[in-house]
């Protein structure tokens, strides 16, 4: 509502003297805002927005800075990313060396740690092979268990110490969906892909409740501090939303959360159907709300584990694998619409993009959209197909493309497989592909 100089309520903040974007067409910019309750009531120049400020208003001074709206992350895992900001943080180590460095660090300053947790490290770090090895670890922390998890969340990491303690041997098989790389006397290696690395989580020791609320603290000052007003959860959060519920109690949530149960394959079950529905009834206004589900096809390209069409080019024995058996997500994707519930889809591998493609058309004209997250591997024709009436393509810039493991790209190169999804303004994909686009 644009401010008018006629007598009004005193606001409980205004902001003056700033640049303001708005976002509305019609007056795109102003200097000043009035803010009233959890709303802003006003939006104008320093002189329309004077009429809101009373004895007790609070005023802030822009001072000519730029303010935003606040930003929506389309999709995140709090709880975990949470914990990692007490953990060795991996996400700017960019040489073995560096990690090797961190690791001892935060060994040596916790040292009644029983183990050594982090995450962030990247694929490009280890060279061609792209992965890493598990004496890497052991040269620095030989003694206690150490378990890392990559930037991406697909592939995590062990030393000796955390593999023995996981049982992880020569005749241990691959989990489904997951797998345990290993060298050619058929050692695990210390890399593990996928469900691989919950062979070696599950031992890990588990957060108390009081420790997951220290780490929701932290994550939400983290949030605020980077203008974040609403996060999308894509798993990992939908076990704590009465951990969320008590924050906002307390008065301490200043982040609004829209979280997604994890549906993992190989169906959809009742159980799953009745946390769903449970979650939707309980959690439902503009500070927890439930009513989505997400699932994953396939893994990522830096893995080998996204699912392809045609084989990896530098490794043409691997071609990558679906998750779910088409006809089991399919059905699933017609019950979950069919509940009015949206539907969160992490399909990066063309085959996998396909198979969420040929489900969506099984929908029925719900008014709930379908997301698809992380695509990559398109061309024009098919992102038209992708972005079909009621699917949303969810695009996250930093996964697009992956510095020094693009080239493994299946049956093509950089240009052919992203001429049509170059950049990453949201707009800009848009403009190109006439579908709408959703940023992560």
């Amino acid at each position: 509502m644009t401010a008018h100089a006629a007598q009004v309520e005193p606001a409980d903040a205004i902001v003056i003297h700033g640049r303001i974007y708005t976002e509305n067409e019609k007056q795109p910019w102003a200097e000043a805002l009035a803010i009233r309750g959890a709303k802003i009531v006003a939006v104008g120049s320093d002189k329309d927005i004077e009429a809101y400020r009373g004895n007790k208003t609070d005023v802030i001074e822009a001072g000519g800075r730029l303010v935003l709206p606040g930003f929506e992350d389309c999709h995140i895992h709090f709880m975990d990313g949470s914990l990692g900001l007490v953990e060795v943080d991996l996400n700017d180590a960019g040489t073995v060396a560096e990690i090797q460095k961190r690791v001892k660090q935060y060994a040596a300053s916790h040292p009644k740690e029983p183990w050594i947790t982090g995450m962030g490290w990247t694929y490009p770090t280890f060279g061609a092979a792209a992965l890493p090895d598990k004496k890497i670890l052991d040269e620095v922390v030989p003694d206690r268990p150490v378990y890392l998890v990559a930037f991406d969340g697909h592939s995590s990491w062990a030393n000796s110490k955390a593999l023995a303690m996981a049982g992880i041997t020569k005749e241990t098989a691959d989990p489904p969906n997951g797998k345990i790389v290993r060298d050619a006397k058929g050692e695990a290696t210390g890399a593990l892909k996928e469900s691989a690395g919950d062979l070696v989580a599950e031992k890990m020791p588990k957060p108390t409740r009081a420790e997951r609320l220290a780490a929701l603290r932290k994550g939400l000052h983290e949030a605020n501090k980077f203008g974040l007003t609403r996060v999308h959860s894509a798993g990992q959060d939908f076990e704590y939303l009465d951990l969320y519920d008590e924050l906002r109690r307390k008065g301490e949530l200043t982040l609004r959360f829209y979280v997604a149960y994890f549906l993992n394959p190989p169906e959809l079950r009742a159980e799953d159907l009745s946390k769903i529905e449970a979650a939707r009834t309980m959690y439902h206004d503009e500070w927890i709300s439930g009513g989505v589900v997400k699932t994953m096809l396939d893994g990522v390209v830096e893995a080998h584990t996204a699912a392809m069409l045609t084989p990896y080019s530098d490794d043409p024995s691997q071609i990558g694998k679906m998750f779910w058996e088409p006809e089991k997500y399919k059905a699933a994707v017609v019950e979950l619409d069919k509940r009015g519930l949206q539907i969160f889809t992490h399909a990066i591998g063309e085959k996998a993009v396909r198979t969420a493609t040929r489900s969506d058309r099984e929908r029925s004209a719900s008014a709930f959209v379908s997301r698809r997250g992380h695509t990559r591997y398109l061309g024009a024709q098919r992102w038209a197909e992708a972005g079909s009436e009621g699917v949303v393509v969810s695009q996250r810039c930093s996964a697009r493309r992956p510095a020094g493991v693009w080239q493994r790209l299946a049956g093509g190169d950089d240009e052919s497989v992203e001429r049509d999804t170059d950049g990453c303004d949201p707009q800009d994909l848009r403009r190109k592909t006439g579908r709408r686009i959703c940023a992560e």
